[in-house]
């Protein structure tokens, strides 16, 4: 064999490496913007029901993000996974979010009440998975193992309580 041939064979064996990592690529993806579409989360595919309970009026907007529960990824900008927004319901409502891949990750919630699209501090609803205690010691934001679920290669289900000011 001479070296140029290895090296070729090297190559063949570095794209072969990056195509079985394919799947894991998929996950990076962020900033996607989704409809809720209940069909979504199928028997065998990653996701999660997310019920948000608590919800103050009818009236606003409800937004639903997916983060991966990770140091770097939780709650930092521009990091979501996918989002979900739909006119706000008093009492309880109920989401499929759909999960690229089995991992360990995180759902925050946001009632936006007069829908201006801006996160007023003293009016607006606030919500996380696992339902975590929010203080001014944490600045709204706990720690991602407070946060985190796991999926696996089916649909979890997980419940999260709206809390305001």
């Amino acid at each position: 064999m001479t070296v140029r041939s290895i090296a070729i064979a090297g190559s063949a064996v570095a794209l072969g490496a990056l195509a079985l990592s394919a799947p894991a690529l998929a996950q990076t993806r962020y900033g996607q913007e989704i409809p809720h579409d209940p069909a979504r989360c199928q028997a065998g595919k990653p996701g999660v029901w997310v019920s948000i309970t608590g919800i103050k009026g009818g009236r606003g907007t409800l937004r639903i993000q997916s983060y991966r529960a990770t140091e770097r990824d939780w709650l930092e900008k521009g990091r979501w996974l996918t989002r979900m927004e739909a006119p706000a319901t008093a009492g309880t409502m109920r989401f499929c979010m759909p999960i690229a891949e089995p991992g360990s990750y995180g759902i925050a919630v946001r009632h936006d009440l007069n829908g201006n699209g801006k996160t007023d501090i003293f009016g607006d609803g606030g919500a996380m998975s696992n339902n975590p205690s929010i203080n001014l010691f944490n600045l709204g934001k706990p720690n991602y193992k407070k946060v985190a679920f796991n999926v696996g290669n089916s649909v979890e289900s997980i419940s999260i309580r709206m809390r305001y000011r």
